[in-house]
């Protein structure tokens, strides 16, 4: 039982990311050991906790400052798409509209200044507000 609370842990880490649910596989592993060895269900259960607390507060600081150093620095949401290439699928009208392909999505977009940019030309995100992304053709 205490394997499968193990594993089922380590999966729902790997969706969350903040090594907080890793804690509790840390502990199931530990109480499957216990169990192995013949301990009754309330020395298991003790021994869960324990390890749990004690990889609460030892393991998760280790590996967020050292698994997640460079986060703030990372880029995420909208401000990941600028700078980013894309292609034009819709050609974009003089001030008005058109839609660009940015790594297999597509955008409502605009373009810097308010020219024409002709279908298939290679643009490059250079803001983005609300749902629409300003662009500027790459020569």
């Amino acid at each position: 039982m205490w394997a499968i609370v193990a594993v089922i842990c380590l999966i729902l880490e790997l969706m969350n990311g903040d090594f907080f649910i890793m804690c509790f596989a840390i502990g199931g592993v530990c109480a499957a050991i216990c169990a192995a060895l013949g301990a009754n269900f309330y020395w298991q259960m003790g021994i869960f906790a324990l390890f749990t607390l004690i990889s609460l507060f030892l393991v998760r600081p280790f590996a967020l400052r050292y698994l997640h150093r460079n986060d703030e620095a990372r880029p995420s949401n909208a401000d990941a798409l600028i700078g980013r290439k894309g292609k034009v699928i819709e050609a974009i009208e003089a001030d008005g509209f058109g839609r660009v392909a940015i790594d297999g999505d597509v955008w409502k977009a605009v373009s810097v200044g308010g020219v024409a940019i002709p279908r298939g030309a290679q643009v490059r995100v250079k803001s983005m507000e609300s749902i629409t992304v300003t662009v500027e053709e790459i020569q």
